[in-house]
Formats: structure tokens, C-alpha cells, sequence
């Protein structure tokens, strides 16, 4: 049995203004599989659930993000300085805005999108040659090495470094972007962005949901009520949801 993350959920009060956002920053294409969620995924001969792409749903809830800053955001990739210069003014001219986080004098761009959404713009790396759009989904935690305890027993990605400051994962068929823990404080304040993680075909959901309770995941009322999936958090209180929906149909999360 194993679990692999598929998308990553956005709350906003437009689903879809960010949405459409997001389509057009990484050059996806927009989808709606009901009212008050946007689907974001790749163009082309992409079909969901893939390795090569985790995804974004944009899910419309009644409050707003919290001054807090996410501990859940993305890095995008670029190739060269150029590329970074005009991604970064493109993202701009979409209606993203320069953030700070505290970042200091750093080589990478820190933006957010129209509602918030933290989200960095990296310098050219070598490792992020391969990933597409999205470099890595990074998330802020206080042990990077449980972190990597948990999640390497809750997903099949492969975990590729673990220090007491990252643990870094990645698929096991080596495509798409890196999943990053980073040390970087505690939680505060509730999740505004988390994972999606989907069973396999023919896999038991009730069963993976199980084995995760096992490792230290511990059951969250959002208030979603009957749903097909189920909301859980990590032992440090990252939310994410086990999908229940069968592979090629994401869910409103």
C-alpha cells in the first residue's frame, strides 16, 4: 500500500481569480469539476494523477488569508537569469505582488499571488533543470528529520537528503517537482495551503487512512462533513486530505 501527493489545494474567497492565476503563470490550462473549485493542471497529453506534475486545486471558502505568512507554498523554476527576470515581470503584470518574508538579501524572487499566496521565483539551479514549472511544493516545519520519518513512511516518493535544517523528497520515477521540508518555526494559525494524497487503483483509502493515523496522523474537522475524502494532519498539524476519488477525477478537498 502507498499514498502519492497529486495536488496541492489553495483556499481563496475566488477560486476563480486564483486560479486562472496560477493557469497562467505555469502555462496550465483551467477546469472546474464543480461550483466554487479550479482545477489547474497541465496542458497537453498530461492525464491525472501523474508523476510528472502535482497539481492545484483552487477550493472557495468565506475567509481571508491571515497576515500570517502560508507554511505550505511553491517554488517556480527558472532556466537563466533572463528567464528569471521576465517570469518574474510576467508574474507581476498577472497580478502577483513582491513579498516579504523576512527573506533578507536572497538570489530567488519572493512574491504572492492576488490573494496572499506567498510563493518564490528561484535563480537558476541545476537540480530544478527537470522538474517543469514547479520546482519544488516546500513546506515550513520544526523537525525536518521527523518530518522525514513520517512522510517517507506516509508517500512513495523517494527521499532523496535529510539534515536537522531539510528533508527533501521527490517521485520515485524521478519526474516532476520536489516535495521540501524546511525547518522554519511552528504552527500558528490554520493551513491555507495543504497536500492531496491519492491511493492507488485497487488500493484500500479506509486502510491508508489507517496507516497513517499508525504513523502519527491525527484526524481535523474543517467542518467538510460527508465527503469522499478524508482530512487528517501531520504530527507537527499540516493538514492534507486522503482523496477518495478514483484516479483521473481530483476532489474539492
Amino acid at each position: 500500500m502507498a499514498l502519492r501527493p497529486v495536488q496541492v489545494n489553495i483556499k481563496a474567497l475566488d477560486d476563480t481569480v486564483v486560479g486562472r492565476f496560477w493557469a497562467e503563470a505555469l502555462g496550465w490550462g483551467v477546469s472546474s469539476e464543480a461550483p466554487g473549485v479550479t482545477n489547474v493542471e497541465p496542458l497537453g497529453d498530461f492525464v491525472w494523477p501523474g508523476p510528472s506534475a502535482v497539481c492545484i486545486d483552487v477550493v472557495t471558502v468565506p475567509e481571508a488569508k491571515t497576515v500570517a505568512k502560508n507554511r505550505m507554498h511553491l517554488d517556480l523554476a527558472t532556466t537563466s537569469a533572463s528567464h528569471h527576470t521576465d517570469l518574474v515581470a510576467r508574474l507581476r503584470a498577472l497580478g502577483a505582488t513582491p513579498a516579504d518574508v523576512g527573506q533578507g538579501d536572497v538570489p530567488w524572487t519572493v512574491l504572492a499571488d492576488p490573494e496572499g499566496n506567498e510563493f518564490c521565483v528561484l535563480e537558476p539551479r541545476e537540480i530544478y533543470r527537470d522538474t517543469g514549472p514547479v520546482a519544488a511544493v516546500v513546506v515550513d516545519c520544526e523537525d525536518p528529520r521527523a518530518m522525514a520519518r513520517f512522510w517517507g513512511e506516509a508517500v512513495d516518493w523517494t527521499l532523496h537528503d535529510v539534515t536537522d535544517e531539510r528533508a527533501v523528497f521527490r517521485s520515485a520515477e524521478g519526474v516532476g517537482p520536489y516535495l521540501e521540508f524546511l525547518r522554519d518555526g511552528v504552527k500558528t494559525v490554520p493551513d491555507r495551503v495543504h497536500i492531496d494524497l491519492l491511493p492507488y487503483a485497487g488500493d484500500d483509502r479506509p486502510a491508508e487512512v489507517e496507516r497513517l493515523r499508525r504513523l502519527g496522523a491525527t484526524d481535523l474537522d474543517l467542518g467538510q462533513g460527508d465527503v469522499s475524502w478524508t482530512c487528517l494532519a501531520d504530527p507537527e498539524g499540516h493538514e492534507m486530505c486522503v482523496l477518495g476519488g478514483a484516479a483521473g477525477s481530483s476532489s474539492q478537498s
